[in-house]
């Protein structure tokens, strides 16, 4: 009769036990099917509950094997033993998927934390390249910029120097038609002599404004190197 009682409170205890073990199961396999999925997502709250189910089988048990310990019939206490064992066995299984589970959870949080420090030291880095480009950009747009003022000083003295040339030509052939004019009117060599004189001065002023301006194109040059 203590036999009687004894297994019917065991049976109790087996029973909760089993509603335990599905009920963990069914959440161990959630967990693993939200893991494959292709959004890998999460869910603390069903990982605690699963975990806290586990720990309720683990107390059951402890229970159980109490229980079947005081069952007078040794057939029966060998029939409660292998259920309480299979009992506990498959709760460590769960328990084993359950680990197993929140390893591989810690280590795909772990992995994305690493790719979100490289995206961010990698976008740190293109914004330093982009500024090294924006600043060599700029370089060498200055350096366009003293080229072209450069050719343009160059392009003026090359068209002062053409006045000067076509200066002395228009002065070279007025001194020819003046010495003509002069000498058919009979004007004395004196005054050739001082009309000749005047033809070189002009013609030292005209090359000491053409070695000016060289002189000033070049120093231009410099400056704007």
């Amino acid at each position: 009769m203590a036999g009687m009682e004894g297994g019917g409170t065991l049976s109790e205890v087996y029973q909760s036990a089993r509603k335990l073990l599905l009920r963990a199961r069914d959440g161990v396999e959630r967990l693993e099917r939200f893991e494959s999925s292709v959004s890998g997502t999460d869910s603390p709250e069903l990982s605690f509950a699963v975990k806290k189910d586990i720990s309720q089988i683990h107390s059951l048990c402890a229970d159980m094997d109490r229980l079947w310990r005081s069952i007078p019939a040794k057939s029966q206490r060998d029939l409660w033993k292998r259920k309480v064992e299979q009992v506990a066995e498959e709760a460590d299984s769960l328990k084993d998927s359950l680990d197993k589970y929140s390893m591989r959870n810690q280590r795909r949080m772990l992995e994305a934390k690493e790719r979100a420090e490289l995206l961010g030291r990698a976008n740190g880095e293109s914004a330093h390249v982009l500024r090294i480009f924006d600043e060599e950009a700029q370089a060498m747009q200055s350096v366009r910029n003293s080229s072209r003022m450069l050719q343009e000083s160059f392009e003026t003295g090359t068209a002062i120097l053409s006045k000067y040339a076509e200066q002395r030509d228009r002065l070279k052939r007025a001194q020819r038609k003046a010495l003509d004019v002069l000498n058919t009117v009979g004007l004395s060599n004196s005054v050739l002599r001082l009309i000749e004189r005047r033809n070189h001065v002009d013609t030292w002023i005209k090359y000491v404004g053409m070695v000016l301006t060289v002189v000033i194109v070049y120093f231009f040059w410099k400056w704007t190197r």
